[in-house]
């Protein structure tokens, strides 16, 4: 792109790139949820993950098409995805803040997808390999792998209201607004391990990306009454919000992690009695995450 079109084209492409990806974290680890949910194998796992990603393309390719036709037709519509943004924002930040006050795991048996899914397709009890459909006593049902692939596509057209009117917040050029989406869903299927424990590990990047929404949504706004912000300084903003947050997370857990006495080699050099001696730095991680989850300090168990 910056070969063919320009700098300018580049970096909005790069925005939205960067846009979609930090969108799609809470996108996966929903997919997470869902997978451990369903206690779909790991082995078909891949699979939901290529149609559910290639059914995105398709979905996306429709709203963004919709998207475009409507902001020629009607300029008030950038006023309208930009309130869904900062509604979005409010949301996204107002929910950090209270998951943060909480501690509460996510319960994905309440969520509305899965109730609706569940609801629309009877499937069978069990598994059968990696066949969507199977027959029992002649009749095809699907299986749990259908229910969660649709869950799957479900849930991405939720978060299509937020990632479409973001990209059109960076951009109206339908060439990048496409390109960008399709080619960070794209790479959503290699990077689902890294991205889906990223929306585990990284506590302020939900923050950070609701900010990064209402960035984007007093943007839009800022557009319709004629006022034109340089992609360098959207660009700008959008990775140093995403990078305080995701700096904030480290340096957060950084901090926690000084409570544990280790030696050279990463083994507790105190160990409550209670619990097993020859512990490495990943067991040492996950007991503290245990610790902070039944509400017990760190320090004070040690």
């Amino acid at each position: 792109i910056w070969n063919f079109l320009g700098g300018d084209k580049a970096l909005e492409y790069f925005t939205g790139y960067l846009l979609e990806e930090s969108l799609s974290v809470d996108n996966l680890f929903v997919f997470l949820l869902l997978f451990e949910y369903f206690k779909v194998p790991q082995s078909q796992q891949k699979k939901v993950l290529s149609y559910g990603i290639w059914g995105a393309i398709v979905m996306r390719a429709g709203f963004i098409s919709a998207g475009l036709v409507a902001i020629q037709q009607f300029r008030g519509v950038l006023l309208v995805f930009a309130g869904l943004l900062m509604y979005s924002s409010f949301k996204m930040l107002t929910d950090a803040t209270g998951k943060e006050e909480e501690g509460d795991e996510a319960d994905i048996s309440e969520n509305s997808i899965v109730k609706f899914a569940s609801k629309l397709v009877q499937s069978t009890p069990e598994y059968d390999g990696d066949r969507f459909f199977t027959l029992v006593d002649g009749v095809k049902k699907a299986t749990p792998l259908f229910l969660v692939l649709l869950c799957v596509e479900f849930s991405d057209v939720m978060f299509a209201v937020d990632s479409i009117p973001a990209v059109f917040g960076v951009t109206e050029d339908p060439l990048i607004v496409l390109t960008s989406n399709i080619f960070a869903i794209m790479s959503l299927r290699a990077l689902y391990q890294v991205l889906a424990q990223l929306a585990k590990d990284l506590k302020y990047l939900e923050t950070a990306v609701g900010a990064v929404l209402g960035f984007v949504g007093l943007k839009l706004v800022g557009e319709y009454f004629g006022f034109e912000l340089p992609e360098q300084a959207s660009l700008s903003v959008v990775i140093g919000l995403l990078g305080t947050g995701v700096g904030a997370s480290i340096y957060e857990k950084r901090q926690k992690f000084k409570l544990l006495d280790l030696d050279n080699d990463g083994f507790l050099t105190k160990v409550p009695p209670s619990l097993p001696c020859c512990t490495n730095v990943l067991t040492n991680l996950l007991l503290q995450e245990e610790l902070e989850k039944s509400g017990l300090d760190v320090e004070e168990v040690k």
